[in-house]
């Protein structure tokens, strides 16, 4: 089965689907035979997903700066936690580790993952799929901005086509794995 790179926030929020969401997809990578990859925390919507494929039985491979580390943020059950020193090898490894990605809610870093994984698609340097889990609107802004890029002709329609939105985690798991 394939190796799924989750993007996630740190972070719970507070909005309790959001928690919900990062435990249900935890669940369903497992029970698909699929690796997660992911930040390597133990905190935020990051933990709760590395916890609900833990146990549910998967493999969950947790990829964390040094530095994070050092403020006791990584997980210490996963069944390999690579620590690195720099968030561009965070990005590195996880793209080496894993065969498409998958993006919950999050912030300014999930988005930085996300967008580095679609911009070196769009250069033509892999084929790999990034799905954005829109199960509740979160990422609608998102996708009005990536719409009003190609309006204005500052995003190419081929290139729009790469942001993929899924409603579902089956739908999602059916866009990253077919």
């Amino acid at each position: 089965m394939a190796a799924i790179g989750v993007f996630l926030s740190a972070r719970t929020g507070v909005e309790p689907a959001h928690v919900e969401r990062a435990r249900r997809v935890g669940a369903a990578l497992a029970a698909g035979g699929h690796e997660v990859v992911y930040g390597g925390a133990s905190v935020g919507l990051m933990g709760v997903l590395a916890d609900a494929a833990l146990a549910a039985g998967g493999r969950v491979v947790g990829v964390i700066p040094r530095s994070m580390v050092d403020r006791e943020l990584a997980h210490g059950g996963l069944t390999e936690l690579h620590v690195v020193e720099t968030m561009g090898q965070r990005k590195a490894l996880m793209f080496d580790r894993a065969d498409a990605f998958l993006v919950l809610p999050g912030g300014l870093g999930t988005l930085d993952e996300a967008f580095e994984m679609l911009t070196t698609q769009q250069l033509g340097w892999h084929a790999k799929p990034t799905v954005f889990l829109d199960e509740d609107g979160y990422w609608e802004g998102l996708f009005a901005w990536a719409a009003r890029a190609v309006a204005s002709g500052l995003l190419a329609e081929p290139h729009h086509a790469l942001l993929l939105r899924a409603t579902s985690i089956p739908a999602a798991l059916a866009a990253l794995v077919g």
